[in-house]
């Protein structure tokens, strides 16, 4: 029993020996390979981040400068006078070297409040401080803009035109170098083709560009709860109203009949037709059943009687 525990403590103590040292050759190994920087060891760099290695997490480049938006919106604006507020409006747009495009004006009446309506162009690199600058005119009471990209349908345009002129400016080369008049018919051809479809892409360009350089926003102006048109507040108040709305409703009843009179003429001529069509059927078909009615029948005439039968009547 003594011969196994001392056996077993042999090889425990054998087992830890050979661990040190395995511990220690690594620990030596480790630092023969870690590189040195002013005589000591390099510092741990973290992984994603050494050298030559992409950052973590950064974005790509973008090229913001390149990028084509198209900026639409509309603005709601109660002011205490709408018109007046659309002349103020007009005022901004052009000091911010915007344009008009439409302008509608509705004044106030009794029965409906003040409005206007514009549709402008702005810039669009101005685009927020001209909404932001309508606060100033009245109260904002909506914004809604919208931001379209148009980048791939710009340079897919752009990179059309520049192959097109290109090969405008070969069929125009070729003419120049023609030396018969079958080769300049047919350059000519493919040059009028080609010229004719430049022409259309560079217009649309154009207008992509001017759609770009300038944003569109419809600007609504309403008059505010205080303008606008109410209920009558006193006695004499609800005559007056009372009175104005009798004469609107003559007059529209008068309107109406006016406008019903044609129809009337119209109906009456048709319904007189129909009616002779009528009668002159009617009297059609009495005389058919006057014509096809059987004769009057007359008794039969008596049998003649001869003298031999008188003779034997007698007897």
């Amino acid at each position: 029993m003594r011969k196994l525990v001392v056996v077993m403590i042999a090889l425990l103590g054998l087992v830890f020996l050979v661990g040190c040292g395995a511990d220690n050759s690594e620990d030596q190994a480790g630092k023969a390979s870690a590189p040195t920087v002013m005589g000591g060891p390099a510092p741990a760099v973290a992984p994603g981040f050494r050298e030559g290695a992409p950052e973590r997490d950064s974005p790509a480049p973008t090229e913001q400068s390149n990028r084509k938006e198209v900026i639409t919106g509309s603005v709601d604006v109660t002011s205490g006078d709408p018109i007046a507020a659309a002349g103020t409006v007009t005022e901004q747009v052009r000091a911010v070297d915007g344009r008009i495009d439409s302008r509608t004006e509705q004044p106030g009446t009794d029965k409906r409040t003040a409005r206007a309506v514009l549709s402008v162009r702005v810039p669009a690199d101005r685009t927020d401080a001209f909404i932001t600058g309508l606060g100033g005119v009245g109260t904002v009471t909506r914004v809604s803009t919208n931001r379209d990209d148009v980048t791939m349908q710009w340079q897919d345009l752009d990179a059309r035109i520049r192959a097109l002129q290109a090969s405008v400016d070969r069929l125009k080369a070729l003419i120049t170098a023609a030396t018969n008049t079958a080769d300049l018919i047919d350059a000519e051809e493919a040059l009028s083709s080609r010229q004719g479809e430049l022409d259309s892409l560079t217009a649309q360009k154009r207008s992509l560009d001017d759609q770009v350089a300038l944003s569109t926003l419809t600007i609504t102006l309403t008059a505010d709860d205080e303008s606008a048109p109410g209920d009558p507040d006193n006695f004499w108040d609800g005559i007056a109203a009372g009175w104005h709305s009798l004469i609107d409703w003559l007059q529209d009843a008068i309107v109406f009949v006016g406008k019903a009179l044609p129809w009337l003429g119209f109906l009456a001529v048709i319904g007189g037709l129909l009616y002779a069509a009528l009668r002159l059927l009617r009297r059609r078909r009495t005389g058919a059943h006057a014509t096809t009615a059987p004769a009057a029948t007359t008794p039969p005439a008596a049998p003649a009687t001869t003298a031999g039968d008188d003779q034997t009547e007698q007897r």
